[in-house]
C-alpha cells in the first residue's frame, strides 16, 4: 500500500508582515494622479490672460454673422481659457450655496467609493444588509435623480454654466480675432464635455492595471 502524498498548501505571493493597500484606495490614487496629469497637459495650452483682456482689440461686430464668426475663431484660440471661465463661474456659484455644494460632493463621493472604486469582492453592507451591485447602482441612480432634479443643485449648475457661457459669447463676439494665430486644422474635440471627458476617461483607464495587479 503506497503512502499518501500530502496535498500542497496554497502559497500567497505576499510575504509575512507585508500589507497591500486596499484596491479602492490604490485605484483612487491612480485615478487622481492620471486626472491631475491630464488636466496639467490641457491647462498648458491656455493663452496668456493679458492677451484675453486686451481692450485695444475689442470692437463692435458689424453683423450677427460677423459676431458668430468671431466667437468661433476666438473659441478655437482661447478654448482652454473659456472653459476655465465657465469652471470658475460654476465653482463660485457652488461656494456661495454651501448646501448645494455639500449635496453635490456627497453624490460624487457616493459614486466613487460605493460603486466605481469599490472592490468587486467586497459587497456593500449597510445596517447588516448586503446589497448587490445592481441594487447599489439603482440606489445611486435614484439618489442622483433626487439631488439633481428635486433640489436646487440642478438649477444652480445650469444657471452657472449659462452665465459662464454668456460671458464667453460676449467676449468672443466683441474681440476682433484678426491678429490671432490660428492653426490650419482645429482640434476634433473642442467641447466642454470632450475636455473633461477625455481627462476622466484617461484617468479611469489608468486604474484598470492597478485593480488587476492588486487582485492577483
Amino acid at each position: 500500500m503506497s503512502a499518501s502524498v500530502p496535498a500542497a498548501l496554497p502559497i500567497s505571493g505576499t510575504q509575512p508582515g507585508e500589507t497591500q493597500p486596499p484596491v479602492a484606495i490604490s485605484a483612487f490614487r491612480a485615478f487622481l494622479s492620471r486626472l491631475n496629469d491630464s488636466l496639467r497637459n490641457s491647462l498648458s495650452e491656455r493663452r496668456p490672460w493679458p492677451e484675453l483682456a486686451d481692450l485695444s482689440t475689442f470692437s463692435k461686430p458689424e453683423s450677427f454673422s460677423d459676431a458668430t464668426l468671431r466667437i468661433r475663431k476666438n473659441y478655437s484660440y482661447f478654448r482652454v481659457n473659456y472653459l476655465m471661465v465657465i469652471g470658475v463661474t460654476l465653482a463660485f456659484s457652488l461656494i456661495f450655496h454651501p448646501f448645494s455644494l455639500l449635496l453635490l460632493l456627497g453624490l460624487l463621493f457616493s459614486w466613487i467609493f460605493l460603486y466605481l472604486f469599490r472592490p468587486a469582492d467586497q459587497p456593500l453592507i449597510i445596517f447588516g444588509r448586503t446589497f448587490s451591485d445592481r441594487e447599489t447602482l439603482g440606489i445611486l441612480v435614484i439618489f442622483s435623480i433626487f439631488v439633481i432634479f428635486l433640489t436646487s443643485v440642478g438649477s444652480l449648475i445650469i444657471s452657472a454654466i449659462m452665465l459662464g457661457f454668456g460671458l464667453v459669447c460676449a467676449h468672443g463676439a466683441f474681440k476682433a480675432p484678426d491678429d490671432l494665430f490660428l492653426d490650419d486644422q482645429e482640434p476634433a474635440a473642442t467641447g466642454f464635455l470632450s475636455f473633461i471627458g477625455g481627462a476622466a476617461s484617461n484617468a479611469v483607464a489608468a486604474t484598470v492595471p492597478t485593480i488587476s495587479n492588486t487582485r492577483i
